[in-house]
């Protein structure tokens, strides 16, 4: 299967495309096949595809073959979180309920729909005090966010009250969704740090059409947006901030879009479920702002965030979680010895490990630990670890 590769308990790939509506085409090229819908990221720039069998996978090639489309394996990564934890029955419940990710891989949790980073729990020996360099943002739809609030209790804290902590100090900013301005123009849409609305949509045909059908809204509006179809339907999102506009307080060219969007969904019988829908974002905190920063950016291929009152890195394919650097005080010399309960995994290709193993080390990182030559940790300038590896 050319240009497909084992990744995160699948095979995957990546196919370049030169807009949404080509893109589209293959989609509704997999949702004809009759084999059920995979998980598909419908980007402007190409689509990736997780299947659980060889089989389902040389369909799609032939399919994408027969539109002209190329896959490329070194567009395949997925950055996952770890966490250290001493008490895994007390933790793994409290991450369970803020994220409201579901058990997958004995005590690991996931996003029901895939679509944001997954969470494995890893035994630690001790407990480390102080608090982590790296913490997490998720935004859900506000009832969502009462709701875990109520379940766990205890009271937030930090500059805007949003900041909640487990039982050993690992810090969550659980932050309220917004309505997107429009009224009932938009109704169906929700702002989680990005715009998004979801609709289920059991039938992989109709998913297909309905992907088809945004996409040429999209690219009509020329606005690139994130189209995830899962089994359980079809996610819609402007990607990180991606939806404001400051010439116009009701959102600009993307409420209207949105609008055309919600009209076809309803128009074809389609009702909205943004519950289902989160974001989640990662934080890192440090004393060089920049040196972190290039680090990250090379290690997972990100891009820097154009704005420049910003420390944001991105995909440039808009499949993995933003990562943003805040300065923190260079006198925290006992916080910034610890090393952090938590970090990123990041899973490549085997035949990847090493050019980001080398590009960590380019930028600053230091191996911590080698215990395979596909799986390495390595630590940033000031100690913030990624795991490195293809499985």
């Amino acid at each position: 299967m050319a240009g497909w590769r084992a990744l995160d308990r699948g095979v995957s790939a990546w196919f370049d495309t030169p807009s949404l509506s080509a893109g589209a085409a293959l989609v509704r090229r997999i949702a004809e096949l009759g084999e059920g819908l995979p998980d598909i990221d419908l980007r402007a720039g190409g689509v990736r595809v997780r299947v659980g069998s060889a089989e389902l996978a040389g369909a799609i090639s032939a399919a994408a073959g027969e539109l002209g489309l190329v896959a490329d394996p070194a567009a395949l990564q997925t950055v996952r979180l770890g966490i250290d934890v001493v008490d895994r029955a007390s933790i793994v419940p409290f991450w369970r309920q803020v994220l409201g990710y579901e058990p997958v891989d004995g005590d690991g949790l996931e996003d029901p729909l895939r679509r944001e980073p997954a969470i494995g729990f890893h035994q630690a020996d001790r407990q480390r005090p102080l608090r982590n360099r790296i913490h997490v943002d998720v935004s859900r739809v506000a009832e969502a966010v009462r709701s875990a609030k109520y379940s766990i209790g205890g009271e937030a804290y930090g500059a805007y009250g949003l900041t909640i902590a487990d039982a050993e100090g690992n810090e969550i900013d659980l932050v309220p969704g917004g309505e997107l301005p429009g009224g009932q123009q938009t109704a169906d849409w929700r702002t989680l740090f990005g715009a998004m609305t979801f609709y289920p949509i059991a039938s992989p045909a109709q998913a297909g059409e309905f992907a088809s059908v945004t996409a040429a809204l999209a690219d009509e509006a020329g606005i690139p947006l994130l189209v995830d179809l899962r089994p359980a339907g079809v996610a819609i999102d402007s990607g990180k901030d991606q939806w404001e506009d400051g010439e116009r307080s009701d959102g600009g060219r993307f409420a209207d879009l949105a609008g055309r969007i919600q009209t076809a969904a309803r128009d074809r019988g389609y009702a909205a479920d943004p519950a289902r829908l989160r974001f989640v974002q990662l934080g890192i905190d440090a004393v060089d702002v920049a040196a972190v920063r290039a680090f990250w950016t090379s290690v997972l291929g990100y891009r820097h965030d154009p704005r420049t009152h910003l420390t944001d890195i991105y995909d440039p394919r808009r499949l993995n979680p933003v990562l943003f650097v805040q300065g923190m005080d260079p006198a925290e010399e006992d916080r910034r010895r610890q090393r952090n309960r938590i970090h990123l995994d990041l899973l490549v290709p085997a035949d990847q490990v090493r050019a980001r193993v080398d590009a960590a080390l380019a930028a600053g990182g230091r191996v911590v630990a080698a215990p395979a030559p596909d799986r390495q940790t390595i630590a940033d300038p000031e100690g913030n670890e990624v795991t490195v590896c293809s499985c």
